[in-house]
């Protein structure tokens, strides 16, 4: 796995991380780390400083700054964007990669919607969003994509710097797809379960979040239709 490098962005995580840190080792450990965080969040810096992993301090803000800092800092043939609160199971990277040269792809989607996978980390809510975000994706950008806002994602990094990706927030998770479709750069997806957070507080917040990726959407497609 010295090919792949997984960015993982990490807020306020001192509980999880170190848990998530664990199971990647055992399961790759020739595998490259890079840790996303701001520079102030000390607690969990203090939790994962031993590891063997890079941890890059955060220039910007955001969620999506966090994922767009670790892709220019990534030197591998692959980038897989990872998530901190140990959701994202492991297993799936090995089969992604897989699915990846087999298929000759340029992006692989995890998706929480298809057959074979599922959530455990949805609330009703957020299942609802989920699912009507990647609706008017499909609808209205022709994105061919299951599950739109999990970026549980394996690329080829030269795509991901080709996209030059701009979104400092969550909106980053309808950037990546939409600039894939634009550029013509083939993906597909696989099944994912999504496990429950091991630990710490989840940081979307479902409403506010959710209304700036609607915004987002809609320039996007009216970005398009007026081209």
């Amino acid at each position: 796995m010295k090919e792949i490098t997984l960015i993982i962005p990490a807020k306020k995580e001192p509980n999880a991380l170190p848990i998530v840190l664990n199971e990647l080792k055992r399961n790759y450990p020739t595998i490259n780390i890079l840790i996303i965080m701001q520079k102030n969040d000390e607690e969990t810096f203090e939790a994962i400083k031993n590891y063997d992993c890079k941890i890059i301090f955060q220039t910007g803000m955001g969620y999506g700054n966090a994922i767009v800092e670790g892709i220019k800092h990534s030197k591998t043939t692959y980038s897989c964007i990872f998530y901190a609160d140990g959701s994202t199971d492991p297993k799936y990277i090995s089969l992604m990669l897989e699915k990846s040269q087999n298929e000759n792809l340029d992006l692989v989607f995890g998706s929480r919607y298809e057959k074979g996978a599922t959530s455990f980390d949805d609330d009703i809510i957020t299942r609802i969003g989920n699912y009507l975000f990647t609706f008017l994706g499909n609808l209205f950008m022709k994105l061919n994509i299951s599950d739109l806002l999990f970026t549980y994602i394996l690329a080829k990094t030269t795509k991901l710097n080709e996209m030059k990706l701009s979104q400092n927030d969550y909106c980053l998770c309808v950037e990546i797809p939409f600039k894939a479709k634009i550029l013509k750069f083939k993906y597909s997806t696989i099944p994912c379960v999504e496990r429950k957070r091991v630990a710490d507080k989840k940081k979307v917040k479902a409403f506010s979040d959710g209304l700036k990726i609607l915004i987002y959407m809609i320039k996007k497609y009216l970005q398009t239709i007026n081209r």
